[in-house]
């Protein structure tokens, strides 16, 4: 018999905790740090906790594939682990601790269960059928409805680039808060109901695939910047809002 999505969604939590002593163990030390062809850094703490989990994953899964930000993909069965051992490798390697590792499930490209936890924080958010967590209680999103009151986030305002450059000055704009920073975190503060809107550019599916889940159980709703689901073949344009109409009134200003 197939595994039920709560054993599927505990095994994710058993693979944070195996990330979480591999992440401490290196956080605040002396690192090498590589940069990659697309100039992002890695160290031997994300390789560390990838091939970990990798492991893990083929010896309970042997015919799931798994897709990881540093080793690549194993094709599988149509259904897919994804990985992204540390989502905020610059703010690791600076000591700064809003980093995490991001465990995505899913199904035939689409995320179905997701996981973002945050080592240094001690703080978890999970998300499946079952509904979402944050430490193990329920997570709900927002009530938030209008550009004009949310509190918007973003991770990096250099990564919007001309056409995009002039979106982000829309939402700086038209939001009520703007807070910058925070990699996979933001997502978390989104599903808890802390901030209403993140709008991103320049994600790989290893970035976004284990917050599709966690968010949609918490009552908001995650797209492409065209409306259109996401899955491991999307562009990496991303919007999260805490309510549809959020979501609506963010898709036509991007839309301008």
């Amino acid at each position: 018999m197939s595994p039920s999505p709560d054993a599927l969604l505990r095994f994710a939590e058993a693979l944070c905790d195996l990330a979480r002593p591999i992440a401490l163990r290196h956080f605040r030390t002396a690192l090498d740090i590589v940069t990659k062809a697309d100039e992002s850094p890695v160290t031997v703490a994300d390789r560390a906790i990838e091939a970990a989990l990798r492991a893990e994953i083929e010896a309970r899964f042997p015919e799931h594939g798994v897709f990881g930000e540093e080793m690549g993909m194993k094709p599988g069965s149509g259904t897919t682990w994804v990985i992204d051992p540390i989502d905020g490798t610059k703010s690791f390697v600076t000591g700064l601790p809003l980093f995490g590792t991001l465990i995505a499930l899913c199904e035939d490209d689409r995320p179905v269960l997701g996981a973002i936890d945050m080592p240094a924080l001690g703080e978890r958010w999970t998300g499946g059928p079952s509904g979402a967590t944050f430490n193990g209680a329920p997570a709900r999103a927002s009530r938030c409805e209008r550009l004009g009151e949310a509190g918007f986030f973003t991770t990096s305002p250099e990564a919007f680039r001309g056409a995009d450059e002039a979106i982000l000055r829309r939402f700086t704009e038209r939001t009520a808060i703007r807070r910058y920073g925070g990699d996979c975190y933001i997502y978390g503060l989104l599903a808890s109901g802390h901030c209403d809107l993140v709008v991103e550019c320049g994600l790989q599916p290893y970035d976004f695939a284990a917050i599709v889940p966690v968010i949609e159980a918490a009552g908001g709703i995650v797209t492409d910047w065209a409306g259109e689901a996401l899955t491991l073949r999307s562009e990496g344009r991303v919007l999260a809002a805490a309510t549809r109409a959020l979501h609506a009134e963010a898709l036509a200003l991007i839309a301008g």
